[in-house]
């Protein structure tokens, strides 16, 4: 086999350990689990987290991007971070909610399927394969990622305690609003335009130093959830932001047809004074 044969090939490998960590954290899930196991399978989906986010790069360096790797990639998503954290979530908070607690870990589930199909019909449509400057919905992974973030949070700071039955009505409305933003049109950036500039490295030293500052002062495992957080506010605030800018420019616009409306009547008013 021809070494560039192989290339296609390592990607793949990427993306199939990433399968393998959601897998790995549905068995410890499955039974009668308990709060470390439950922890561990955060941390299996975390691991997972971090190879699908090799995948993608690894086949742009080696210039290895295919169909099949992309398809791929979408069904390991499904396992991962849909069905494996809506199981977590469903044993870590939203068991004793009975049926509830079963139909909104599948519609978390659900909704990350949803968004993923979209993803894919957009990308065979775009010129340039999904890869622009934004997000439409929330990713996936992302989503499982604040689920995660919580989860660990909360063994970091009660050292591995079951969770308390005041604090799942609260899980049960985020594991909602999750899975809401995934089918949504709220716009994420992806920072693939993302370009070194005094700016931008300013803003970049101010949310390593607020980390440092959470980590320290609080706890670390605190800070994936700060930026799993910070990001959901700013996609929504800056989608906020978009959605008046396109209100005022429709509004302008009317303004802006009615003024020429205005200015053809006064026109043909004019003509026919003259005509009289």
């Amino acid at each position: 086999m021809r070494p560039r044969k192989l290339l296609f090939v390592l990607p793949n490998l990427f993306t199939v350990t990433s399968i393998l960590c959601g897998f790995y954290a549905m068995t410890l899930c499955s039974g009668d689990a308990g709060p470390t196991q439950l922890y561990q399978a955060a941390l299996a989906i975390l691991f997972a987290m971090f190879f699908d986010g090799f995948d993608g790069r690894v086949a742009r360096l080696t210039k290895t991007q295919s169909d099949f790797g992309m398809q791929l990639d979408s069904l390991a998503d499904v396992v991962s971070f849909g069905a494996a954290p809506g199981l977590l979530i469903y044993k870590w908070a939203l068991e004793p909610l009975g049926f509830l607690g079963l139909f909104l870990s599948f519609c978390f589930a659900t909704c990350g399927a949803l968004r993923l199909a979209r993803f894919n019909v957009l990308a065979m449509r775009s010129p340039h394969g999904g890869g622009g400057s934004f997000f439409v919905g929330l990713p996936i992974p992302l989503a499982a990622g604040v689920l995660v973030s919580m989860i660990i949070a909360h063994h970091a700071a009660t050292g591995g305690e079951v969770l308390d039955e005041s604090a799942r009505g609260p899980v049960a409305v985020a594991t909602t609003a999750l899975a809401l933003l995934m089918v949504s049109t709220v716009r994420y950036r992806t920072f693939k335009d993302l370009r070194l500039s005094p700016r931008s490295a300013l803003i970049l030293m101010l949310v390593l130093a607020s980390g440092v500052i959470i980590g320290t002062r609080f706890h670390p495992a605190y800070v994936l959830v700060a930026y799993s957080f910070a990001y959901l506010a700013f996609g929504l605030i800056e989608s906020a932001f978009g959605v008046r800018k396109r209100l005022v420019a429709r509004k302008l616009g009317r303004g802006a047809a009615a003024a020429v409306v205005l200015e053809e009547i006064d026109d043909e008013s004019e003509d026919e004074q003259k005509v009289a």
